[in-house]
C-alpha cells in the first residue's frame, strides 16, 4: 500500500533531495524553463506552484517564506515583480512539462518543464 508516500525519493537522502529542489526551482524561476528528468520535472512541479501561489500576494511574511526557500534574493525579487504577477488571475497550474524521450547514457525519461 502507498498510504503516507508524499515523494519520490529520488535516489537521495533528505537533505540532499531539499537541495536538489531548491536549485531546481531556482533555475526555473531565473530561465523560466529548464531541461531534466521526468521524475525530478514532476517533483520539481509541486514545490515551484506552491511558491509561486504564495508569490502572488505580495507582502513582508509571503517574502520572508520564499526567501527561506530560495536563498538567491534577486530571483525572489524577480518572482515578486515579474513572475508572480502574471499569475494573479490564475488559479493554478502554472507550469507545463513536455516529455522529450530517454536519454542516451542511461535511458531516463527526459522533459522539459517551463512556466506558463
Amino acid at each position: 500500500m502507498r498510504h503516507r508516500e508524499g515523494y519520490k525519493a529520488l535516489g537521495r537522502n533528505k537533505a540532499h533531495r531539499d537541495a536538489l529542489l531548491r536549485n531546481l526551482s531556482t533555475s526555473l524561476i531565473e530561465n523560466g524553463k529548464i531541461k531534466t528528468t521526468l521524475t525530478k520535472a514532476k517533483e520539481l512541479k509541486s514545490v515551484v506552484e506552491k511558491i509561486i501561489t504564495m508569490a502572488r500576494e505580495d507582502n513582508f511574511n509571503n517574502r520572508r517564506r520564499v526567501a527561506r526557500y530560495i536563498y538567491k534574493t534577486d530571483i525572489v525579487t524577480k518572482l515578486f515583480n515579474e513572475v508572480a504577477p502574471k499569475y494573479k488571475e490564475r488559479p493554478g497550474g502554472y507550469t507545463r512539462i513536455y516529455k522529450l524521450g530517454e536519454r542516451r547514457g542511461d535511458n531516463a525519461m527526459m522533459s522539459i518543464i517551463e512556466l506558463v
